[in-house]
């Protein structure tokens, strides 16, 4: 009999759990979004609760329709929005603030003051990340500093903090295991990736007191074990890592030079780098891809923070189409052209390869000729120009890509997967099994459990369901994202 694994996939706007057969079949998931909350411009807020209550229901669903109970899975594995930031209290395992989500940029005064000091190459040199508002550290730092005798308690060891696998290991094991793997601790700017443990000059840097700071384990590793109390039955959690790592490790890109791009409430493209640590001279991120056997593989990659994100702005704010899919139909029937619109999505400032926490979104080309449509395809466009964005910044740090796999949501859209091959003059694949994310953290749980025995007898199950490859003459796609790229101009700080 198969066995099954439980992923626990905790994004952006929802929770979400799915059942794994041993051969990658999902055989039973659920879902259940959460509200956001924006307290002041560019701020991000979750409820630490929400994240809990959802991901519960979610798990719960997921064993459900698999018609499965919980001494039935093998082992869970967990993956989640990077870099949101969470603190509570030792013994209650309350939260003592809010979850800081990782498009917060609320702390973008704090690390221009740090880069202006001449901190930021020895941040790059230990972190392969740059002083930026969306790693957590200098969340951290603010919720230790504006939260009435934080700082005392952290000091005196009362309080934890964690990324939001951390958060929910330690809620799922009732408070056992406070702990988080080596891909989440290398987005927190805490973490010298070479040395692979928490860095104290960073501490010192960004004043955090070392007492806060989870264990940081293997990717596949014991995590202890969800308690049966939850579910009715202990599962033994055997592995962690950010969304977009277990989403590299899901596409199979096992080899340096292999890449993969996840169109989510972000977007972003990861290349495997094995080895070696890329240092980007066009202000791309050198990350930890996973850790197995306490041996690193690193990645390159580029973080867009508005991509399926612009769909839900479109249909929510803006009210211009009624669900995510229509934005696809609309791209259709308008045979893909905007009309020289461009919606440059910077709600929460520019990610890769531009870094501008200030920039703000602006629709730009405007005549009284264009509609409510054009704006909509101008959105979908610009997740596919911000990828080229990042694509530039690749090939000019050395890297030459001839083919990219694809997931997430957004990879559904056939017109957006073509438009994004006609751009970015590459072969687009895209696999039989798109829920990557999930998907890797199931491989992962599957190594920590036993239940694979390497990365290779994985990698050889990945299925192409569809490629998509350029038909755009040169000079069009040119013309297009020069307009792109003016329009940017015209929107940065």
């Amino acid at each position: 009999m198969s066995k099954k694994l439980l992923a626990i996939d905790q994004g952006t706007t929802s929770s979400r759990a799915l059942v794994f057969a041993e051969d990658g079949a999902i055989i039973g998931q659920g879902q259940h979004e959460f509200d956001q909350h924006f307290p002041s411009d560019g701020w991000v807020e979750h409820q630490p609760e929400d994240i809990w209550k959802t991901t519960k229901l979610a798990i719960d669903d997921a064993l459900s329709q698999a018609e499965l109970s919980a001494d039935e899975i093998c082992a869970a594995g967990i993956t989640n929005q990077r870099e949101t930031t969470v603190v509570w209290d030792r013994l209650s395992g309350e939260p003592i603030y809010p979850a800081i989500v990782w498009q917060d940029r609320r702390t973008a005064s704090s690390c221009e003051t740090l880069r202006e000091l001449g901190h930021e190459p020895q941040v790059r040199a230990l972190t392969g990340l740059l002083l930026d508002a969306y790693f957590s550290a200098t969340k951290l730092a603010w919720i230790l500093d504006n939260v009435d005798g934080a700082r005392a308690r952290a000091e005196a060891g009362e309080l934890a903090f964690g990324t939001v696998d951390t958060f929910l290991i330690w809620r799922l094991t009732q408070g056992r295991v406070h702990a988080t793997d080596a891909t989440n601790a290398s987005r927190t700017l805490l973490f010298d990736i070479h040395r692979q443990c928490w860095s104290d000059e960073l501490l010192t840097l960004f004043n955090i007191p070392a007492s806060l700071l989870p264990e940081v384990k293997d990717s596949a590793a014991d995590f202890g074990s969800i308690a049966a109390e939850h579910f009715g039955h202990a599962i033994p959690i055997c592995g962690v890592a950010g969304d977009q790592q277990a989403a590299l490790i899901g596409q199979a890109c096992f080899s340096p030079g292999e890449a993969k791009s996840t169109y989510g409430t972000g977007c972003f493209i990861m290349v495997n780098t094995g080895d070696v640590v890329v240092q980007s001279q066009h202000r791309l991120l050198a990350t930890v891809a996973y850790r197995l056997a306490g041996k690193p593989c690193y990645a390159l990659e580029g973080s867009i923070f508005i991509a399926g994100a612009v769909v839900q702005w479109l249909r929510d704010g803006l009210r211009a189409i009624p669900n995510a899919a229509a934005s696809g139909d609309i791209a259709l029937a308008q045979g893909g052209d905007a009309h020289g619109v461009y919606l440059v999505p910077a709600f929460t400032g520019l990610g890769a390869p531009h870094w501008d926490p200030h920039a703000r979104g602006g629709i730009l080309g405007l005549t009284r000729d264009n509609t409510l449509e054009d704006i909509v395809v101008a959105g979908l466009q610009a997740v596919v120009y911000q990828s080229r964005d990042l694509m530039e910044a690749i090939k000019a740090d050395g890297i030459s890509l001839s083919s990219l796999k694809v997931d997430g949501g957004m990879s559904n859209n056939d017109w957006l997967m073509q438009f994004l091959a006609d751009q970015l003059a590459v072969l687009v694949r895209r696999p039989d099994v798109t829920e990557t994310t999930a998907l890797g953290a199931a491989i992962l749980a599957g190594l920590g459990s036993g239940i694979f025995s390497d990365l290779t007898s994985v990698g050889q199950s990945w299925q192409e369901q569809k490629r998509f490859q350029s038909q755009m003459d040169e000079s069009r796609r040119d013309e297009l994202y020069q307009g792109w790229l003016q329009a940017l101009g015209r929107i940065m700080h």
